[in-house]
């Protein structure tokens, strides 16, 4: 998955707001529970007497307050582990005078955060979706509550039910004795250009906010991975709206909002919400408590831009060309290489709007397709067996040591030891199968591969960087970071001011650098 900056998902510290549709219902389709009392908000009898089927209203009074009980707003409570700095001067000319008056080692210390967010109930006993970024805190925070609160004020706490990150959706439940509004999804798949749309949500905190506006696009593709694509509405969606619903003229769910492109950061009439037709299937799936499953080719790709198109002599905007292959993965087995343009797969051309990662990842795994490709102009055929999609850290290892001319990244927030970046100014991470094959060395290796080097630091001076494997440290084997840092330890202990690391370069043979510790 690739990032890209200007796409703005509407996930901050200061409001990750979840609209849930909420809506009552005769049967909860998706669980099968039993039968209550009434049926879904937007169910099609009562949207007849709401807006006529040939398009909008005069106004969307009637359409608002007949979807707007199955949405809510949703707020999390999370704790941050924050390490103190002992020295905040050091290494400047104020240092030592910090340094007098530290009292004691520093401690790690816990914050507490808060986010906002939206999300709408999808049956009557109190099943609700938003985005997984609405509940799930990064890496440095623990979700402790959720709260969901319904357009009454009623409040309830909510139990996540499950995530699933790559697609960005998330189940939570709530539950009393009576049954809650919902809403059900509709098909995204009969949304066109230019239908009438509105946004329910809780923007910048404020909750139950209704904006209105047209499909913009129903394909749109912003490059950020194997769930790139979305509906596109200039309906404003803005901090706090994510998770919440987007309906069509028939109050049928057709998106969940989840994104906007903006330079700014607030809505300039792009916004981007996950079709129903990709949503429904997960949501089903995390409610029923099943594993989410995709398909996987192992290749990374590029979709043919004219100059690929004009120097291979291919039609325009069709198929996308491979840039690697994975060892060991089914586009490998296949017999895939790279500079191979895949043209279809299991009988579906490869669009700009329908992606080859796409189509795969919503392929079972296991199963046998073919798939078309185009090789030194010959167009070939094969059979491939679909694998597994790995996790996204999964995948981001796979990724870690391949791009040999990407400039060093230097030192960015990681999961690596806080002792061994302090003391050594590097990040490192233990060499595993996936990582000793993308360095070329045996899948036996026991050591440490380096993933960022701080630039001022005596390691980047000693000339160590991305890629590098430390395998050991004053003499000892460090196959794990708490080996590394027994050793840091045992030098400081000793009054000893640098470790001897036995390092090896990619294609390199191995050697010892001496590099010195900063000071504790």
């Amino acid at each position: 998955m690739e990032d890209n900056k200007d796409v703005k998902p509407v996930r901050y510290s200061y409001g990750i707001t979840s609209a849930l549709l909420v809506g009552g219902a005769a049967i909860s389709l998706i669980t099968g529970n039993p039968t209550w009392a009434q049926v879904a908000q937007n169910d099609r009898t009562e949207m007849t007497n709401v807006v006529p089927r040939a398009g909008a209203p005069a106004s969307f009074a009637d359409l608002t307050e007949q979807l707007q009980p199955a949405v809510v707003n949703i707020s999390t409570r999370q704790s941050i582990t924050v390490e103190q700095q002992a020295n905040p001067f050091q290494g400047t000319p104020f240092g030592q005078f910090f340094q007098r008056r530290q009292q004691g080692p520093s401690t790690p210390q816990t914050r507490q955060a808060t986010s906002l967010g939206s999300g709408f109930l999808v049956s009557a006993d109190g099943y609700l979706v938003t985005n997984n970024h609405v509940v799930s805190p990064d890496a440095r925070a623990t979700l402790e509550e959720v709260t969901v609160t319904l357009p009454d004020g009623t409040e309830y706490e909510a139990e996540v039910v499950g995530t699933d990150a790559q697609s960005d959706l998330a189940v939570l439940k709530i539950s009393r004795a009576e049954p809650f509004p919902f809403v059900r999804f509709g098909n995204s798949s009969e949304a066109r250009v230019g239908d009438w749309v509105i946004a329910i949500g809780n923007p910048f905190g404020l909750g139950g906010t209704v904006t209105s506006g047209i499909v913009s696009s129903v394909l749109r593709n912003v490059g950020s991975g194997a769930y790139d694509r979305y509906i596109q509405t200039d309906a404003a969606i803005n901090r706090g709206n994510s998770g919440g619903p987007l309906f069509d003229m028939q109050g049928n769910v057709i998106g969940i909002n989840n994104a906007i492109l903006s330079p700014s950061g607030g809505s300039v009439g792009i916004g981007l919400a996950i079709p129903a037709e990709v949503a429904e299937p997960i949501v089903n799936q995390l409610i029923a408590g099943e594993e989410i499953q995709r398909g996987y080719l192992g290749v990374q790709i590029q979709p043919v831009n004219d100059d690929i198109a004009e120097a291979l002599g291919i039609a325009r905007n069709r198929g996308e060309l491979v840039q690697m292959v994975q060892p060991g993965e089914p586009a490998a087995e296949a017999g895939l290489r790279a500079g191979d343009v895949v043209l279809s797969v299991n009988n579906q051309d490869i669009t700009p709007d329908r992606t080859l990662s796409f189509i795969v990842a919503n392929i079972a795994p296991g199963t046998s397709v073919p798939l078309t490709y185009l090789r030194d102009g010959e167009r070939r055929r094969v059979n491939i067996t679909v694998g597994r999609r790995p996790s996204e850290e999964e995948l981001r290892q796979q990724q870690l040591f391949q791009n040999e001319d990407e400039d060093d990244p230097g030192m960015a927030p990681s999961g690596s030891s806080s002792l061994v970046e302090d003391a050594l100014g590097i990040q490192a991470i233990p060499i595993d199968a996936t990582i000793a094959r993308q360095l070329g060395v045996s899948a036996d290796t026991q050591g440490l591969a380096i993933t960022g080097v701080d630039p001022n630091s005596d390691a980047a001076r000693r000339g160590l960087a991305r890629g590098v494997m430390i395998l050991a440290a004053n003499g000892r084997p460090v196959p794990t970071l708490d080996a590394l840092e027994d050793v840091i330890a045992s030098a400081r202990s000793a009054g000893r001011s640098a470790v001897l690391l036995r390092v090896q370069a990619r294609r390199g043979v191995a050697t010892s650098i001496p590099v010195r510790l900063n000071d504790d």
